[in-house]
């Protein structure tokens, strides 16, 4: 068991849908819109098509967010003593739209990004990556762990149905946290982050998407499901937030330090961010999931068209959706897991351990910040899928003008 650090949040930036984001999305993607199959035959006919001749190389390279996994790799070792593949794994996704802007132009020359298996976030650019026909279409059959194994929520993504491209490697929630030195009665509702109470000691995030959002599931909007008019909605209740001063800062990453020294006693939250400063250091910050719903982000596993060895890769992809093995990266992000099974792995390992090291994997065990239960799963909500760039930018212009003002 490796003792955690204060984790992924201080290289994370959700969804790139930040001003910066915008400009590199947009960038060099007006290449050919491919269509997609209209119906399951279509879709098995260009698996089978891709697939066809392919062989194993015995080789990966994989592109990853920064700690994403123990620097140890004992993953990855098990992976190569059990098939024989080698993988060279590098930290070098630091942000959606920024990795975007890089391989896009190799892809849309058909040229090879180094990578044969690469981890993007549901979003803009995972929308861009499938339109512009740059990833390749997964054969299930190959996939048995991942059929056995996976939970049910991540076999039904929106942004991805029937997994046709991805499947997930980790998730995280957004909802609100709070200090209970500060704060003595749980929020169960987004009302407590405009409640006059609370003046100058709330934290709301920077992400347009993020706070747009949290604006909509105070009005009882599904984000997924939400209208250029439901955005304009939100965003006066997010200025009447902002113009009563309850809001001390919007912030990028650094809420959680702020949060924990009092500076501000509650917040819109990532969960793993929460979890990962209570392991570390100790502290009692509390996580919730409020009444009207919260966001939920997936992180996924997908091979570009221009890889060389795909076998390989589809390979890797299962290998962790064995429990064992995703249990054991569980133990060390700290983040949600798309293999409920892999509880019971980290339970049996607590009740192996001792000391420190068993306190700490029974509280991952038992989190619901890393295993949420049914009735967390039903209340959560992913990002609207933007139809275009142009509609996207129209989203971030209304909620930006929060932020910046």
């Amino acid at each position: 068991m490796t003792q955690r650090r204060l984790g992924r949040r201080d290289a994370f930036r959700l969804a790139g849908l930040s001003a910066a984001g915008l400009a590199l999305a947009a960038c060099g993607v007006q290449g050919k819109r491919v269509a997609k199959p209209s119906s399951s035959a279509q879709a098995q006919s260009a698996v089978q098509q891709y697939w066809s001749g392919k062989v194993k190389n015995g080789h990966v390279d994989f592109a990853n967010w920064p700690l994403y996994m123990d620097p140890k790799q004992p993953e990855l070792k098990q992976f190569t003593d059990q098939t024989g593949i080698t993988v060279t794994y590098k930290e070098v996704i630091q942000e959606n739209a920024g990795w975007f802007a890089k391989i896009q132009p190799l892809l849309a020359a058909g040229q090879s990004i180094d990578y044969d298996l690469m981890v993007v976030t549901n979003g803009i650019q995972f929308t861009q990556l499938v339109e512009l026909g740059y990833l390749v279409p997964l054969d299930h059959g190959k996939l048995p762990n991942f059929a056995a194994n996976a939970g049910a929520r991540y076999k039904n993504e929106s942004y991805d149905p029937g997994n046709v491209y991805s499947i997930p490697w980790a998730s995280g929630m957004t909802g609100i946290a709070y200090n209970p030195k500060y704060v003595d009665t749980p929020p169960t509702s987004y009302s407590a982050l405009w409640d006059p109470k609370y003046k100058g000691k709330v934290g709301m995030m920077a992400d347009s998407q993020e706070i747009g959002n949290f604006g909509m599931f105070l009005l009882g909007i599904d984000p997924e499901k939400s209208t250029p008019a439901d955005w304009e909605k939100a965003a006066a209740k997010l200025k009447e937030q902002r113009d009563a001063g309850i809001v001390r800062k919007y912030y990028d990453q650094g809420y959680v330090d702020p949060l924990g020294k009092g500076d501000i006693w509650l917040c819109q939250a990532w969960s793993g961010d929460i979890f990962q400063k209570n392991i570390s250091e100790g502290t009692d910050l509390q996580f919730v999931i409020p009444d009207e719903g919260a966001t939920i982000w997936t992180d996924n596993m997908m091979i570009p068209k221009t890889a060389a060895n795909p076998v390989d890769a589809i390979t890797l992809m299962d290998f962790f959706y064995d429990p064992k093995v995703a249990g054991g990266l569980a133990e060390y992000i700290n983040y949600v897991t798309p293999v409920p099974a892999a509880q019971a792995v980290i339970k049996s390992d607590a009740d192996a351990a001792s000391g420190d090291d068993k306190k700490t994997l029974t509280e991952i065990a038992d989190s619901p910040l890393v295993f949420p239960s049914d009735a967390d799963y039903a209340k959560l909500r992913s990002y609207r899928n933007f139809k275009n760039t142009d509609e996207q930018k129209q989203y971030e212009n209304i909620f930006q003008a929060i932020t910046t003002a």
